[in-house]
């Protein structure tokens, strides 16, 4: 009789390819692909971000007030509409427009439909986080490429620094249950350094990494010193724009709770969990083994109260 958790990990294989052809990519994934260039200055980023955020007022704006309120001159808002692949800010801000009409036809934002308080609109604003990741999810097979990179990057590093100390500890907490040699690192300077670096001694290929908002001077550092020893990054962050997307070999976006005074990472949990899910997908003798191995010892020393 397999586990409960055997069972999920053989009941929730992920399958490749679309399965609903017919989802439209969020606004927000939209203006991420729009935006996902390698070298955008610092600059163009903010104006991106700015682009993000705002959608639904900035796509109507001209390129003196975007400029404005940006905080950027005109031509910097003309040279990023080059740098993002178009003939001039008119052509951008037709593609913005056509993509600020589809959030808008999904109508009022639930808080104000529904007259709700800052604790239910913060779960409203979470439930539109879910609703882009499943958006995203319509194609999961990157998802499942880089599930198995990871699952046969041995050892497998995860990286969480200040505030994403806490999902790199979940992934690889459950990351253990499939994985043979998994090294957390979640702390700073020359300590996380030493870690890396013995991690691409040992073989390790892969670091997988955790930058939330507000995102830490020391990820950047630390990612930097993954890929100057050889190791590639997959980062799960709030945003594909800034410095430590820049650095990392890919980059999975999901939107972050901020109505309340702490962030709240609903959408980043489940994205982890599926990366977790695509690692047990891609060496399911493995994970059974691993997973019977697990419940022999939990029973054995009675790690678990019994339901």
């Amino acid at each position: 009789m397999p586990s409960p958790q055997q069972a999920r990990a053989q009941a929730s294989a992920i399958t490749s390819g679309k399965t609903a052809p017919e989802a439209e990519a969020s606004p927000i994934s939209q203006l991420r692909g729009l935006f996902d260039r390698p070298r955008l200055s610092p600059g163009q980023r903010r104006i991106a971000q700015y682009l993000i955020e705002h959608i639904t007022e900035a796509a109507f704006l001209s390129i003196t007030d975007l400029a404005e309120r940006v905080g950027v001159s005109q031509p910097s808002v003309t040279r990023f509409a080059a740098a993002v692949g178009f003939s001039g800010y008119p052509a951008l801000r037709e593609r913005l427009q056509s993509i600020a009409l589809g959030t808008l036809a999904g109508g009022p934002p639930a808080a104000e439909e529904n007259g709700s308080n800052e604790l239910q609109a913060a779960v409203d604003a979470e439930i539109d986080n879910l609703e882009n990741l499943r958006r995203d999810f319509a194609d999961p097979d990157q998802v499942i490429d880089i599930g198995r990179r990871l699952s046969r990057s041995t050892p497998l590093t995860v990286l969480g620094l200040r505030i994403s100390a806490s999902l790199a500890e979940y992934f690889a907490y459950a990351a253990r249950r499939v994985h043979p040699d998994v090294r957390l690192v979640n702390r700073s300077g020359s300590v996380a350094y030493d870690s890396l670096l013995q991690s691409r001694e040992a073989g390790g290929t892969w670091v997988l990494a955790f930058s939330m908002p507000r995102h830490a001077q020391e990820t950047l550092t630390a990612v930097r010193v993954a890929r100057g020893a050889g190791l590639k990054v997959a980062l799960i962050t709030d945003l594909a724009l800034g410095p430590v997307a820049d650095e990392a070999d890919v980059v999975f976006a999901t939107g972050t709770g901020s109505r309340l005074v702490f962030d709240s990472y609903a959408a980043p949990g489940v994205m982890a969990s599926a990366l977790l899910q695509a690692m047990t997908d891609a060496d399911p003798e493995r994970t059974q083994a691993r997973l019977e191995d697990y419940e022999q010892i939990s029973d054995q020393h009675q790690f678990f109260l019994r339901d």
